[in-house]
């Protein structure tokens, strides 16, 4: 393992530079709520753990999280999306109020349910919570006609006034392949980086300048097994930067930290950040994508996003429930211990 100290003074000018910078987020917007209750006893009609209520929270998830983790990094985000005129979209947008951050891309529709994910944790009084159960919501049908062509309008408009565009999509019909190319049709984006996490359709975006997916996300969309070999590896990496033409990959890969790739140079293998006993792992994505993009708008090469990226990710995984990072917990976490890499 290769430590570079010098380049942690390069990356913490980037992340100062983070309150400079615009970033619109197209995304599918989730509430995720969490339920915590105390066991108190087995039920006597099925053998199953009776939970007595003690709260209730509800935050940004999905496309959202990445929203408020670019806020929490100081970065001016402007979000568009969809929600339903329902509780959690009342309390996600709230949310975005406390923060400051502008809403007036944020779609509200009565024909529309808000994407909610509830977890039920449970825990007695003086241990950890477990999660036991995940009950999801889910809009019937995507955004309409009418509704498709207001995200458009609103991210072209937003497009024109940032330094980068990041597209998150969850599957729920606001942050599309389509939606996609019209808007790089029609917003003029120039040299904006275009920075996406899609779950299922990676191939079908075009035009996209970086993208962020998990080893499991590129075994699907090549259909292949990469295990822990490194050869694998590159050649998937190197499958998806051609056939999507990207100019920067990044694939996270859990306790085995990220691989970033680059058109012009090879592939760096960067280990994870802190420790591999993981504490919650909910959400890690949006906050790899959030400080990538940052990172690439203010100037970054691959390297550098990556590396920033690598430890918003291994800092925010040793929290509990979907959470951020703030741009202070990043500059500390880089005076502390200088980025590193693998060789191969």
């Amino acid at each position: 393992m290769t430590k570079h100290p010098k380049e942690g003074e390069r990356l913490r000018k980037i992340v100062e530079a983070f309150p400079k910078i615009t970033v619109t987020v197209l995304a599918d917007l989730v509430a995720d709520e969490f339920v915590f209750g105390e066991i108190s006893r087995v039920s006597r009609e099925a053998p199953v753990l009776i939970l007595k209520h003690r709260e209730r929270t509800v935050v940004p998830g999905g496309g959202a999280n990445a929203v408020n983790n670019l806020a929490d990094l100081g970065v001016n985000v402007l979000p568009v999306g969809v929600l339903g005129d329902d509780e959690p979209g009342r309390l996600l947008l709230k949310y975005f109020r406390h923060k400051r951050i502008a809403i007036s891309g944020v779609l509200k529709d009565k024909s529309y349910t808000t994407v909610t994910k509830t977890r039920i944790l449970a825990g007695m009084k003086h241990t950890s919570r477990q999660q036991v159960v995940r009950v999801d919501r889910e809009p019937e049908r995507p955004p309409n006609s009418h509704l498709t062509r207001e995200l458009i309008l609103a991210a072209r408009e937003y497009v024109r006034a940032s330094d980068a565009l990041l597209v998150s999509d969850y599957g729920y019909g606001a942050a599309t392949p389509a939606i996609v190319n019209v808007l790089r049709q029609k917003a003029r984006m120039g040299t904006v980086p275009l920075v996406l996490d899609s779950r299922h359709r990676l191939f079908e975006y075009s035009g996209v300048t970086a993208a962020t997916p998990n080893e499991p996300e590129v075994e699907e969309a090549l259909g292949s097994r990469i295990g822990q070999n490194w050869e694998t590896l590159v050649s998937a990496g190197e499958q998806i930067m051609e056939r999507m033409k990207l100019q920067s990959l990044v694939i996270t890969r859990g306790r085995d930290g990220m691989v970033a790739f680059n058109h012009r140079h090879k592939p760096v293998d960067i280990p994870i950040f802190g420790s591999d006993e993981v504490a919650d792992v909910t959400g890690a994505g949006d906050t790899v994508i959030a400080a990538f993009t940052a990172a690439l708008a203010a100037g970054a090469t691959t390297e550098e996003a990556a590396q920033l990226a690598n430890y918003a990710g291994g800092i925010v995984v040793m929290k509990r429930g979907t959470a951020t990072v703030s741009r202070q917990e990043l500059v500390n976490a880089l005076e502390q211990t200088p980025p590193s890499t693998r060789c191969h």
